[in-house]
């Protein structure tokens, strides 16, 4: 079966991105309070505060949405060389325990214990792995019905919590300083650590070893929320195979895309759960996946219809090792600033100024983790689960 560049342009857009973090340009724009460009900027560069959206926040569905999208194509080419059920569900149950474990040893790092903890973007992946694999063999009904039914789920689990009142010392729970963003009324239901999704959380992470009781997080975010990636997931896998059809797969996805926009911000704006990516609300579900199946629409259109891929080389390369990249963004960044202030000095990070001083790192960090893939490339060495 041929290989679908688009996919791969598209995880390795997703990697670039995380991997323009390194440069950590949210922070030199504050530095910048005047400039719009770098306003711009910075907002993208980083997570919105609690509601709404910026194209660093659609790092994660993509990377849900992909890998659902994916298995549409795993499963294939592995009954095409024999595989048996049996042999694809026990090699999809290792690899849903090998993304649990890669996410929480990533969150571990720099600890002085495991850090038992499941928000981490492929610890959540994992969670939901083995239910989207076994919808790859069942038919439309079966995965929209699930794809709503999660999200029907998650969003009875918060509205049947009853609404908490404000702690009474906000910075013991994990609440960032002078905090501005709890809603009142129904909404309540949603506010930062004062949710179902933090109460679960509590009595569960403290139930493993910890070197002090788990409060909270300070980004909110909550186990539970591997319930409403796993309707993304779902999302992913209907366009996967939409594009294994090839059956006017640009126009399905670009008109799924058109419809899942509005109605997020129906749900949104008509009071039924805010678009708040922290907690997954089913909102955010729609408009994430929405942003998703559109990206997908044009990539596949421009990549795999009309051919155009020379501008995407890099991508390519990237998204084929996006688990290396991944993980070396994750475990070496540290190393990579430590070790460039080593050898070339605090001279050449101050080089164009102390607000700049994280683009002198980041830049030749980043350039270092793509020689490193382009390199694995070149020698046909992928990082595979």
């Amino acid at each position: 079966m041929q290989r679908l560049a688009s996919l791969d342009v598209y995880r390795g857009i997703v990697m670039f991105l995380l991997g323009l973090r390194l440069l950590e340009l949210d922070e030199v724009a504050v530095h910048f309070p005047q400039s719009g460009v770098w306003q711009f900027i910075g907002f993208h560069s980083a997570h919105v505060p609690w509601v709404g959206c910026s194209l660093n926040d659609l790092i994660h569905p993509s990377f849900a949405f992909l890998t659902g999208a994916s298995l549409v194509f795993s499963v294939s080419s592995r009954a095409s060389k024999g595989d048996s059920k049996l042999k694809m569900t026990l090699h999809a149950l290792w690899r849903s325990l090998a993304l649990i474990f890669l996410g929480i040893f990533l969150r571990s790092q720099t600890r002085d214990m495991t850090n038992w903890t499941f928000e981490e973007t492929l610890t959540q992946t994992g969670l939901g792995y083995m239910v989207v694999f076994a919808l790859t063999f069942a038919g439309p009904k079966w995965r929209w019905s699930c794809f709503a039914g999660f999200l029907v789920l998650h969003w009875l689990i918060y509205v049947l919590y009853p609404v908490m009142p404000p702690h009474a010392s906000p910075g013991d729970w994990n609440i960032p300083e002078e905090w501005q963003h709890d809603f009142e009324g129904f909404y309540a239901h949603w506010n930062h650590n004062r949710n179902a999704g933090w109460a679960l959380d509590v009595w569960l992470l403290n139930l493993f070893p910890r070197p002090s009781p788990y409060v909270g997080y300070l980004g909110g975010y909550a186990t539970i929320n591997f319930i409403p990636t796993i309707s993304t997931m779902i999302l992913g896998l209907i366009a996967g195979t939409w594009l294994k059809s090839r059956d006017q797969a640009s126009k399905r996805l670009s008109m799924a895309g058109l419809i899942c926009l509005p109605v997020s911000l129906a749900m949104h704006f008509g009071g039924m759960c805010p678009i708040v990516k922290h907690l997954w609300t089913p909102s955010w579900v729609f408009w994430s996946g929405g942003c998703c199946l559109l990206v997908l629409a044009a990539l596949y259109q421009l990549v795999d219809v009309k051919q155009h891929r020379r501008w995407a080389w890099l991508f390519i390369v990237i998204g084929m090792n996006s688990l290396a990249f991944y993980l070396m963004r994750h475990t070496l960044d540290l190393w990579l600033a430590e070790t460039l202030e080593l050898h070339l000095g605090k001279r050449y990070l101050m080089m164009l100024g102390p607000e700049m001083e994280t683009i002198m790192t980041g830049v030749p960090s980043l350039l270092f983790l793509l020689l490193v893939v382009v390199w694995m490339d070149r020698r046909k060495l992928y990082l595979r689960l």
